[in-house]
């Protein structure tokens, strides 16, 4: 049975598809597609879900529900991707799942749509919101795929251990419905001073792979992802990148400040890495929160990411 995907999305604000006034210097917002007649054409389609409950249900601050679109604002004012031989990605967006009255539902709705997306044949970036989301995104992946591999690019591990559902639970929900194994699972740029040793006992008696960041940085980012990519032989890959993963220099506008974590430079290697992969149908950006952001730093991150992101898929090094 098809789901209408847009019956329950509500249409991007065309102001957001940003035209420069230079017809030579033509920018994002002036090729992404938001009309329900080019969905079928689009390789990529963007999905937003503005919604930060389960951040205030975690004790996090709020505002993440206001990043979809101030990541919009900056990313279509960026100049599109393009290969050597002039192709760039057919990107659609979507706009933004409705949110519903409770998170459970709204987390519902929203694996459903994302599920009918990859039944589709496309690839899909997810705009957060909190990291609870990670739940239906994968959840939704791997109803349609189930032979995945999946990447939590995070400070933090998401298992904690509670019987009710918020942005630090999403993996562990995952891991115990068994919508991802554990030996296809990577927690990846983890710090100690983020994670209850108890955490990171229950992923290692589950088998999961644990990178922190001091790791990763030793073994190198692309060594690390070559090895974890080049051994498996799954069908479907699916990246979880929580913004606040990074640094709180370069990200200081997210859910949880982290003052060691990645480089920006850094979160757009791993970005560019996972567009590559044609494996690769799920790429989500979390915890962005505007409201606490200095001169759209972290939204400006964002958007970056989502460029390298794209441009990978061109199997390209730059334009």
């Amino acid at each position: 049975m098809i789901f209408d995907v847009f019956a329950n999305t509500h249409r991007p604000d065309r102001g957001f598809f940003f035209r420069h006034s230079d017809p030579n210097d033509v920018r994002l917002g002036a090729v992404v597609s938001g009309d329900p007649a080019q969905y079928e054409q689009a390789s990529i389609v963007l999905l937003g879900c503005p919604q930060d409950e389960g951040v205030r249900r975690n004790g996090g601050r709020p505002g993440a529900r206001f990043a979809p679109d101030a990541i919009r604002q900056c990313l279509y004012r960026l100049v599109p991707p393009r290969a050597a031989n002039g192709e760039s990605p057919r990107l659609f967006d979507l706009g933004n799942t409705t949110i519903q009255p409770d998170l459970e539902t709204t987390h519902e709705l929203h694996r459903q749509i994302v599920r009918q997306i990859i039944r589709d044949g496309k690839q899909v970036i997810v705009l957060g919101g909190g990291n609870d989301l990670s739940y239906p995104d994968c959840a939704g992946l791997a109803a349609e795929r189930p032979d995945l591999l999946a990447f939590n690019v995070d400070a933090h591990f998401d298992v904690r251990d509670s019987s009710v559902r918020h942005s630090g639970t999403p993996y562990r929900q995952l891991l115990e419905d068994a919508h991802i194994r554990p030996q296809h699972f990577y927690e990846v740029g983890s710090q100690p001073f983020a994670n209850a040793p108890i955490y990171r006992q229950y992923l290692n008696e589950k088998g999961v792979h644990v990178c922190d960041l001091e790791t990763l940085r030793g073994t190198g980012l692309s060594a690390f992802f070559e090895n974890a990519l080049s051994k498996s032989s799954v069908q479907a890959i699916f990246w979880g990148i929580d913004l606040d993963s990074v640094r709180v220099a370069d990200a200081p506008g997210v859910s949880a400040p982290n003052p060691l974590g990645l480089t920006g430079a850094e979160l757009c290697q791993i970005t560019r890495i996972a567009g590559r992969d044609p494996r690769s149908r799920i790429i989500e950006f979390t915890e962005v929160n505007p409201e606490y952001d200095i001169d759209q730093r972290t939204c400006r991150l964002a958007a970056a990411a989502i460029f390298y992101f794209l441009l990978g898929t061109l199997k390209c090094e730059a334009n």
